[in-house]
């Protein structure tokens, strides 16, 4: 391995881990399309900042985008305020136009500057390296670690002082401001660095990267936890998995970087998706048919119950008869009865099924609710 590809997958790590910390709450908040506006948006941002400046590595353009980003947040929550649109509506109102604005002025007046849509929307992290930070002639390595560094730090700092308040804020709004906790002012905090996140990894990543590692691993973090503290964890460890991996297919393959990065984003998260312990498709399928078989248990131990007593408890209770009585398929119906045989719920006596005293008060219980 190289240095220059050391260097990009420690860029694509430190990327990956700022933005899914944020992205955390972004899932949490059901405010994922959020990232996809910002990240989009501070396009408007930076081209009016570089017509301002004339400069396009000038740090006004980082700071114009981050106020664009808490323009459109701002922008969105005054459209969702009117009640007259949802907020997902909202979002897809104001970022198309800041954004658009940004493409035509682009196009138009930018033409011989290196600001183009494709670096916009793809970036290259393939020449992230190259843009070096030099410091009285020493050689301190990519200007995007330090960039990406600092914001993490930022992220991190973030997180753990206001955990408590971030925590209560998403989760019950309305009592976190009972508590004077300012669950506005909290929410434009987040805001303001899902846009400074945003616009950092903007050169390295491209928007479509950023918003996959926002939203991809805090998404398949969710899938794995209830637990806010081990769902920020997994969220990082999701995003640098997904960058490593997707560095070695890009580079395998010969395709773009970013563009494996976030295919093996959605790669991780369908995996999850199938195979979570305890969310997942497979478990969940798994649970219903196993609830579908206890209800049928119990169900055959009622029916049990009721014509115990009766004098066509004979013919009620025949094995060979119960799936007519029960109006059930005679090999689904055999099934249920060897899983109430083995639970020791049923007992068979040449043919004839009696309950247990453990079946039988399964049975009255069952009856009781």
């Amino acid at each position: 391995m190289t240095g220059i590809q050391l260097e990009i997958q420690l860029i694509a790590a430190v990327v990956a881990v700022a933005c899914a910390l944020p992205g955390a709450y972004l899932i949490l908040r059901h405010m994922a399309m959020m990232s996809d506006a910002i990240s989009h948006a501070i396009l408007f941002g930076i081209v009016i900042a570089f017509f301002a400046t004339g400069d396009i590595s000038s740090p006004v353009l980082i700071a114009a985008a981050a106020l664009t980003g808490l323009l459109t947040v701002s922008l969105v929550e005054l459209i969702h305020r009117t009640r007259l649109v949802k907020e997902d509506a909202a979002i897809g109102l104001v970022f198309p136009l800041l954004f658009s604005i940004g493409v035509i002025l682009i196009s138009h007046h930018a033409g011989r500057v290196h600001l183009d849509t494709d670096a916009v929307l793809l970036g290259e992290l393939a020449f992230a390296p190259f843009n070096r930070l030099v410091v009285t002639g020493m050689d301190l390595g990519p200007k995007a670690l330090y960039v990406m560094g600092g914001i993490l730090l930022l992220n991190v700092c973030f997180i753990a002082l206001f955990y408590k308040e971030l925590k209560l804020a998403t989760f019950d709004p309305a009592l976190a401001a009972a508590l004077g906790f300012a669950p506005t002012v909290i929410h434009y905090m987040l805001m303001g660095l899902v846009s400074l996140t945003a616009v950092g990894a903007f050169d390295a990543v491209g928007s479509i990267l950023v918003v996959a590692l926002m939203i991809g691993p805090p998404a398949t973090a969710y899938l794995l936890t209830y637990r806010l503290s081990h769902m920020l964890l997994l969220s990082a460890l999701s995003g640098t998995l997904s960058a490593v991996s997707g560095y070695w297919v890009a580079h395998g393959l010969d395709v773009s970087i970013a563009g494996s990065m976030a295919c093996m984003v959605g790669v991780q998260f369908l995996l999850v998706w199938m195979l979570a312990p305890d969310r997942g498709l497979i478990a969940r399928a798994r649970r219903r048919r196993s609830q579908r078989r206890e209800l049928a248990e119990t169900m055959v131990l009622v029916h049990l119950y009721h014509h115990e007593a009766r004098p066509e408890a004979t013919l009620e209770n025949k094995l060979d008869q119960l799936h007519v009585h029960l109006n059930w398929e005679k090999t689904f119906t055999r099934q249920v009865v060897q899983r109430a045989l083995k639970h020791r719920l049923l007992e068979l006596n040449q043919g004839q099924l009696q309950l247990t005293l453990q079946g039988r008060e399964m049975a009255r219980r069952a009856l009781q609710r």
